[in-house]
């Protein structure tokens, strides 16, 4: 049986893995791994065709949102400054309603660190375009568990499990398992309301966040938190030291991903996975064996029909 181990320790041993025992014993003692919250988010709101509220409220939105994604602990781990995990929101308000009551959309991007570089690969990419709110000006955000306060910051709490989910999955096999649970816990506190907010039910579409949870929970989606695993640590983890068998373990994990096209083609999760992944697979593949890249693409250009000609002039 796996048994995942919590994100923390992996990257943990990644970072004092390289650093000379004394060394390690002088950050230690001089706090350098203190205790931090779990996301270092990146938070820009514009509204570039808003007139009617002073610009003003969207820069405390955006410093309000930034407070209530990076200065809160989401888990109960234990995380230091190094190991947060690096994330962005774009929220770009298209409509307001009144001076306190917006539309808009939220694109949300998080990456983890690829051991032994300096390069930082896309795990979570989504545009999420049903988000609707309320927000006044100096109002602190407030987030509970077990109730659905307002669709602001349940949409924000949703994302950040989420990113933290999908973060775990890429250091241990299905390791952020709990935290998908707390993202559903969002979606089913939504669900109680007499009329939710676009994005939390079934109704909403195949696009929104229920599906998106809903889907990634469900046995016919392993293969994918498979891949999350076996690509990131199995494959990109290690390529330093042997390239070519980094290559193959992740192109067998892309093409396992097949059992969850023929079963779901089309589907939300796949596309938001080859959204963050479809330019960093051609810079891994580019490279390859013509055998190596004859294999993998035409599995590519079937389960990800949207970037055939992305894949067919990076690995054609």
């Amino acid at each position: 049986m796996n048994t995942p181990m919590p994100r923390p320790f992996n990257t943990m041993r990644a970072v004092t893995a390289a650093i000379p025992l004394g060394m390690l014993l002088f950050l230690v003692g001089a706090g350098q791994f203190a205790q931090a919250q779990e996301l270092d988010c990146q938070v820009s709101v514009i509204a570039p065709t808003i007139n009617n509220v002073e610009a003003s409220v969207f820069e405390q939105l955006e410093t309000a949102i930034t407070e209530f994604m990076s200065g809160r602990r989401w888990t109960q781990d234990e995380f230091t400054l190094e190991e947060r995990i690096t994330c962005t929101m774009q929220i770009t308000i298209n409509k307001a309603n009144s001076q306190t009551s917006f539309q808009g959309t939220i694109q949300v991007q998080s990456s983890r660190p690829i051991f032994n570089s300096d390069y930082n690969a896309p795990v979570l990419m989504v545009n999420d375009n049903d988000f609707d709110f309320t927000y006044a000006p100096g109002t602190l955000l407030q987030y509970s568990q077990d109730q659905f306060r307002d669709n602001l910051t349940s949409s924000l709490a949703f994302y950040a499990y989420m990113i933290l989910a999908m973060d775990y999955d890429t250091y241990s096999l299905e390791g952020g398992t709990n935290l998908y649970t707390q993202a559903q816990t969002v979606v089913t506190n939504a669900q109680g309301l007499s009329s939710p907010p676009p994005g939390w039910s079934a109704s909403d579409g195949k696009q929104s966040r229920y599906a998106l949870i809903d889907n990634i929970l469900s046995q016919t989606f392993r293969p994918l938190r498979r891949c999350y695993y076996e690509y990131h640590r199995l494959g990109m983890d290690l390529a330093f030291d042997d390239p070519a068998a980094a290559r193959q373990t992740m192109s067998n994990a892309l093409i396992a991903l097949r059992n969850v096209h023929r079963i779901r083609p089309a589907n939300y999760n796949l596309q938001t996975f080859f959204q963050a992944k479809k330019d960093e697979v051609v810079k891994m593949f580019g490279p390859a064996e013509e055998g190596e890249r004859a294999r993998l693409l035409p599995v590519l250009k079937l389960i990800d029909p949207g970037n055939i000609p992305v894949y067919d002039q990076g690995l054609g």
